[in-house]
Formats: C-alpha cells, structure tokens, sequence
C-alpha cells in the first residue's frame, strides 16, 4: 500500500506579509533632515562662540594703539605687526619661553612618571592602606593656594630652591600628581589582568612588565596625564610669582603681568603675546590629540 504526502498549505493568519515601505526604512539612530540640520546648527553656534574670543583677541593684537580695545573699529584701517615685533625685541620673551618650556617639560615628565608607578601599584597590587592612599592623594587637592604658599615657601627656602627651576616644578608635581595618579589607576584597571601575568611567565620583573607591556598599552592615559601637567605648570601664574624672583626666570603666565602698572594697562602688546603664547601649547595640543580623546573616555567604566 502506497502513501502519498500531500503538502498542506500554511495557516491564511500565518502567511507572511511584506511589511517593508515603498521607501527606504530609517535605520536605528539615523536622524532625520530637520535633526542633522538643527544639530549642525547647534555645532556651528557652539563654535563660534568658542572661536570668537580667540579671533578677538587676534584683532586686538594688530592694533598699535593701546586703547585700540575701546574702538575695536578703528583697527581695520591701521592693522600693523608692530606690537609683535616690540614684544620679541624688547622684552625678554625668549627667556620667558625657555623658563616655561624648562618648567612645564619638566612637571610633565616628572609628574607623569610619578602618576603612572603611583597609579599602577594601587590598581594591581594589594599592600594596606591602598585604598586610603588614593583618598589621601584626593584631599590633598582640597587646600586652596593661599593656604599652602607659606609653608611652601619656607620648605623650598629651607631647600635653597627659592628662584630655582627644580622648586617650581616639585610645587606643580604636587598638584598634578594627585589627579594624574587617580586617572591612570582607573586605565590601568581597564588593561587585564592577564598581561601582568604572561610578563611575568616570560621571565620579566614587576617593573620590566610595567615598562615593556603596560605602558605601550596605557598611551592615550598617558598622554592626558602629560596634558594636563603640562597645562598646570604652563598657565599657572600665583606660585610662579611667588617663588620665581628673577625677571629672566618668569613663565609666560607671570611674564604677561609686566605690561600692566598700577596706571596703564598696555593692552595690545598683552593681546600679541598671548597669541605668541598659545603657539606652543596649541603645539602640544597637537602632539597629543590623537590619544586624548581616548584617554579621556577610558577608564570611566571600572575603577
């Protein structure tokens, strides 16, 4: 006796029905044309008032009078690069650069170095007290300048380092090591475990797979810690004025100060030498920007 299998046809409610539009379908957080155009609009604002007072300032520098801020509409028609070259040869820029290069490279070396084994024992090693560690590194962030200059003055004379590189620097390392230890612990925390462990079976030391494996990896970390130390000391203006007494050995923060008197403010030589100011640190920026974003971002899910 023979059978025969007879397809039976599917259910009239099971039938599948095309349900795709005519058009083509919005994908998932695809915007539509007034979101892209009221969030291009939004950005191009947002930039202009971020690049307007840059550009102001720019405007003012090519003024040659010293009032030329109170008719900013005056200048279009006597722009000059006086006030810039009266700044590169009559005052002692140059050694201002060199103080604030001498200063600021050497708080971000130091101060990274620092931050990176400080941040780098309390992630992976367990000693006690780590945990207090880091929170006495965050109070020590809480003492405002006018409450540490005194002492910090009468440790720095009793050092003979009052008017030396090496004093001002030790003061910015003690304000940038903190903060830079806090954020590469968090990026060290990010980085396994597993490769600490994989150095040491290949025969390297703590400090050889710290340098060798961890550090290659904490880069982008590494180059926001080395930021910010370097914009502490560049732009900071109370320490270096109390503890630099030289004309020669003034940053450029403190070095700014001196086209002010207690009766005239020469405003357009002080415009012309923040923008020769910002070259540098708009240099560094540049050095730096393809790891600080990420550095930024990373180490924000586990600490």
């Amino acid at each position: 006796m023979s059978t025969t299998a007879v397809q039976s046809s599917a259910p009239a409610d099971q039938v599948p029905v095309d349900t795709t539009p005519a058009g083509r379908g919005r994908r998932r957080g695809e915007r539509g044309l007034a979101g892209s155009l009221t969030s291009h609009g939004i950005l191009i604002v947002a930039s202009l008032i971020a690049l307007f007072p840059i550009a102001w300032l720019v405007y003012l520098s090519l003024g040659p009078d010293k009032d030329d801020y109170l008719h900013p509409e005056d200048i279009l028609g006597k722009m000059t690069l006086d006030n810039y070259s009266f700044v590169l040869q009559h005052t002692p820029f140059f050694d201002w650069l060199w103080s604030t290069v001498v200063v600021s490279l050497g708080t971000t070396v130091i101060g990274v170095l620092v931050a990176a084994t400080t941040g780098y024992a309390v992630s992976r090693m367990r000693f006690p007290g780590y945990k207090k560690f880091m929170w006495v590194l965050l109070v020590t962030q809480m003492f405002p300048v006018a409450v540490l200059m005194v002492p910090m003055y009468e440790i720095l004379s009793e050092l003979q380092l009052i008017d030396n590189y090496l004093g001002l620097i030790l003061v910015y390392c003690s304000t940038a090591v903190p903060y830079c230890a806090w954020l590469l612990k968090g990026y060290f925390d990010t980085i396994p475990f597993e490769i600490d462990e994989a150095g040491r079976v290949d025969g390297l030391s703590p400090f050889g797979t710290f340098a060798r494996l961890i550090l290659p990896l904490a880069k982008p970390g590494l180059a926001v810690a080395a930021f910010y130390s370097f914009i502490t000391a560049f732009g900071e203006v109370a320490f270096a004025s109390t503890f630099m007494l030289s004309d020669t050995k003034y940053t450029f923060a403190v070095g700014l100060q001196s086209f002010v008197s207690e009766h005239d403010a020469q405003r357009n030589l002080m415009a012309a030498t923040a923008v020769l100011v910002a070259i540098p640190v708009s240099a560094f920026f540049y050095l730096v920007q393809k790891n600080l974003v990420t550095g930024l971002t990373a180490g924000g899910t586990k600490g």
